[in-house]
């Protein structure tokens, strides 16, 4: 597949083996069966690699149909407002929002305006990123939005967990306990010991699980 391909479609149900070995894509499944194929991404050590996801790619069909899978998981929490997360959180925040009937959902960003108070921001760091050193803001304007409010905090992938682990910090910091985590993809398990350290991992829902994967071959992984 050319790499603008991917993210585009949806596939019948036992389209492709997930029992492996894979080359070149790791397909997931929706709810319903539905597949998709993600691309793998080798990592630094050449032995392991991971599938990805960046959901401002997809087409939006495909973010509509992960939104829908999040959504009723979501929902089971009973929220009263979604925040997202950046950047791509964003993104699957807003669908999931409006998925569940919501008028709008609570953007974070990582850009100060100059009416934002540094007090409001928590440090960021995110696994693709490692080199950016960010901040987390909320803007102070949304507060009212939240406060007393039962919280869903979104991502678009749970991967490490710090990226979420900050969102939680900035949460902590309003008061705020979101009562569900959700995210489109949890990729691997290194998220877990963050997630358990932060007493949230048993609040954490996605609509499809990726592993680590192995190299066994030249080109070829498997689980």
């Amino acid at each position: 597949m050319k790499p603008h391909d991917f993210w585009q479609e949806i596939h019948q149900s036992g389209s492709f083996d997930r029992a492996g070995p894979f080359s070149g894509f790791f397909p997931v499944e929706l709810q319903d069966g539905r597949q998709i194929r993600l691309p793998i991404r080798p990592l630094a050590d050449g032995q392991h690699a991971l599938a990805s996801l960046i959901i401002n790619q997809a087409s939006f069909d495909l973010q509509d149909a992960l939104a829908a899978d999040l959504a009723p998981k979501i929902a089971a929490f009973r929220p009263e407002v979604i925040v997202g997360l950046p950047t791509l959180g964003l993104t699957l925040a807003a669908a999931v929002a409006r998925a569940l009937g919501f008028p709008r959902y609570v953007p974070l960003g990582t850009s100060k305006k100059f009416w934002y108070d540094e007090a409001l921001s928590v440090p960021l760091s995110s696994i693709t990123t490692p080199e950016q050193q960010k901040r987390l803001y909320v803007d102070p304007r949304m507060l009212p939005l939240m406060a007393g409010k039962r919280v869903a905090l979104i991502d678009d992938v749970i991967s490490s967990g710090t990226s979420i682990v900050s969102g939680l910090s900035l949460m902590a910091s309003l008061g705020i306990e979101p009562v569900v985590i959700g995210a489109a993809m949890l990729q691997s398990t290194r998220w877990h010991e963050r997630l358990d350290g932060a007493g949230a991992r048993e609040r954490v829902v996605g609509v499809f699980e990726t592993p680590m994967l192995v190299k066994a071959g030249e080109g070829i992984w498997s689980r």
